[in-house]
C-alpha cells in the first residue's frame, strides 16, 4: 500500500504545485512522473534495506540468484526513477519501468500465493496485488504514451540540442 500512497500523495502534489503557478510542473505529465518517480525510489531503496530478506523470499524459487535479481531490480527501479526527472529519458524510462513491472509479476503472484510477509505483514492478496501492479503499469504506460506525444507535438530536435526541461517551460535546464 505505501507504493500506492506515495504515487498519489507525490503526484497529488505535483499537481497542486503546478495549479498554483509553478508552471513547469503544470498537467498530468509531471504529475505522473514525479509521482512515479518518488514510488519507484521507495520501492528501490527497500531492495537494499529493510525489506531486501522478504523480497528475496519474493523470487520464485525456478529462478537462479534470488539475491542478484533483487539487486538488480532495486537498481533498476532507481535507474528508471531518475530516467523519469530528465525528460529526454522519460520514455525510455517509462517503458523500462513498465517492462520492469511485468518482468517482476511473478515475484508478486508467488508471494500472494505461497503467504508471504512483507515488513511482518502478509502480502497483498493475489487479485488486490495484481491489481495493483495493473495500476502501476497503466501510470508508467500513460506517461510513454504522454512524453511519446507530447515529443512529436513539439517536434524533436534534428541536431540533438537541449529540449526543455519540462512541459512548458521553454528552459533548457534540468529540474
Amino acid at each position: 500500500m505505501a507504493p500506492l500512497l506515495t504515487l498519489a500523495g507525490t503526484a497529488l502534489l505535483v499537481g497542486l504545485a503546478g495549479l498554483l503557478g509553478v508552471t513547469p510542473l503544470r498537467g498530468w505529465l509531471p504529475a505522473l512522473r514525479g509521482g512515479l518517480a518518488a514510488m519507484f525510489t521507495v520501492t528501490g531503496v527497500t531492495h537494499f534495506v529493510v525489506l531486501r530478506d522478504d523480497l528475496i523470499a519474493m523470487v520464485p524459487p525456478a529462478l537462479p540468484r534470488p539475491d542478484l535479481l533483487v539487486t538488480l531490480t532495486g537498481v533498476l527501479e532507481l535507474c528508471g526513477a531518475a530516467g523519469l526527472l530528465y525528460r529526454r529519458t522519460v520514455p525510455w524510462a517509462a517503458g523500462g519501468l513498465t517492462a520492469l513491472l511485468l518482468a517482476m509479476l511473478p515475484a508478486n503472484v508467488h508471494a500472494a500465493l505461497e503467504g508471504l510477509t512483507l515488513g511482518g505483514e502478509p502480502v497483498t492478496p493475489l487479485v488486490p496485488r495484481v491489481l495493483l501492479q495493473v495500476v502501476f503499469g497503466t501510470a508508467t504506460t500513460a506517461v510513454l504514451w504522454l512524453s511519446v506525444r507530447e515529443r512529436s507535438r513539439r517536434g524533436a530536435d534534428p541536431e540533438g540540442g537541449p529540449e526543455p526541461a519540462w512541459p512548458n517551460t521553454g528552459t533548457t535546464t534540468a529540474p
